[in-house]
């Protein structure tokens, strides 16, 4: 059912789910089906990524109001997404049952799992659109940015998941940029969401410093060294840093991370071996368990109760845009006084296009924001 909550980004929802289920009923998946967990994730973060970057934020770089008006001056670019995005969804399909809200995942491991066999035409569609995300990244790295830095005082701080042996998907601890370093269950002691009187929308803050921001970048900025060596060559190949800290060259963290998840997905079925059995067997107890994974769009924290018979009691699920809204209004707060002598439209635009350096959850109507604004001399 959580893989129904989105239409974008549902492996990440059922992940979650599926982690803190187990985490409450102490299952832990062996090598093989972590493997092959990690394999549809990879599938997700290129779906999502190649719709983010060509068809929503694309066109704001390049000065068009959407990827249809885009696609008349620049039908190569939109095939180009459409061709990338088609092999992240072979991942889903293959591992997921299809495409979108995938039901072939279970607590426990899969329902079916694939045969080597069956990897391999995957495979070379998984290397042929590596190459495609070599040039993408390259493009991306290419499109004018606009200067955006926040002094030191005002810096962000980043949140993800961090593992020393891998970029995380679905295992690590919480750390952020400033020294937090915790278990998923201390994720409520250290996480609060609150009401604001202007939103119906909850803000997510630290409960020690406040905003902080999720996401490709804190990902990318906390875990750069487990970047595989081809994907950290072609970042230096277009001189892009280790630390990213201009929420406008996401984009190109979110080419990085495609390509990434390609190169991963190859490394994946290259070493692939089937699990001895699909799923792990497990009985229904009365217990808490709590996950985070990485979504697309970043962190994901879900925390549920079962009783004796395995039926939800409690759940509570904290998706990445309420942890990053606070810092998107504090970065239009930051940017508003440099654009104040732009038309209302072209403000608009720019506003929308700082939107939608996050990818929120509402990026489709950031397309559409309405801006009022109240001119008061002096």
């Amino acid at each position: 059912m959580t893989a129904r909550i989105c239409g974008i980004c549902p492996v990440a929802y059922q992940m979650s789910a599926l982690h803190a289920m187990e985490n409450a009923l102490g299952l832990e998946p062996t090598p093989e089906l972590h493997a092959l967990r990690r394999l549809i994730y990879c599938g997700e973060w290129i779906e999502s990524h190649t719709l983010h970057i060509y068809m929503l934020h694309a066109p704001d770089f390049l000065g068009y109001p959407s990827a249809v008006d885009m696609a008349k001056d620049h039908p190569e670019i939109v095939q180009d997404g459409l061709q990338i995005k088609k092999a992240g969804n072979a991942i889903v399909q293959l591992l997921g049952g299809r495409e979108v809200h995938p039901i072939n995942v279970r607590v426990g491991g899969f329902y079916r799992v694939p045969t080597a066999t069956e990897l391999q035409p995957l495979r070379q569609q998984l290397l042929q659109a590596r190459d495609m995300a070599i040039e993408t990244v390259r493009w991306a790295a290419s499109l004018p940015f606009p200067a955006f830095e926040r002094s030191a005082a005002q810096s962000y701080e980043f949140v993800a998941l961090s593992d020393p042996h891998e970029y995380p998907m679905n295992r690590g601890r919480i750390a952020s940029s400033r020294g937090l370093d915790i278990a998923a269950s201390d994720y409520d002691s250290h996480f609060r969401e609150e009401h604001v009187p202007y939103t119906n929308a909850l803000h997510s803050v630290l409960v020690e410093r406040g905003a902080y921001l999720v996401g490709p970048m804190a990902r990318y900025n906390l875990n750069y060294a487990c970047l595989s060596p081809l994907v950290r060559q072609v970042a230096e190949d277009v001189g892009f840093p280790p630390f990213c800290a201009n929420p406008f060259r996401s984009i190109v963290v979110r080419a990085i991370e495609v390509l990434y998840a390609f190169d991963e997905a190859v490394r994946i079925i290259d070493h692939y071996t089937a699990p001895e059995s699909p799923y792990l067997e497990m009985s229904p107890r009365a217990a808490t368990g709590c996950a985070a994974t990485e979504a697309p769009r970043g962190l994901l924290y879900h925390r549920y109760s079962l009783d004796d018979r395995g039926k939800i009691t409690d759940a509570r699920i904290v998706p990445p845009t309420s942890q990053n809204q606070k810092t998107i209004e504090d970065d239009l707060r930051h940017m508003l006084p440099k654009y104040m002598h732009l038309r209302e439209d072209k403000l608009q635009a720019q506003c929308e296009q700082a939107i939608r350096n996050y990818d929120p959850c509402i990026s489709c109507a950031t397309h559409f924001l309405k801006l009022h604004m109240d001119e008061v001399q002096r």
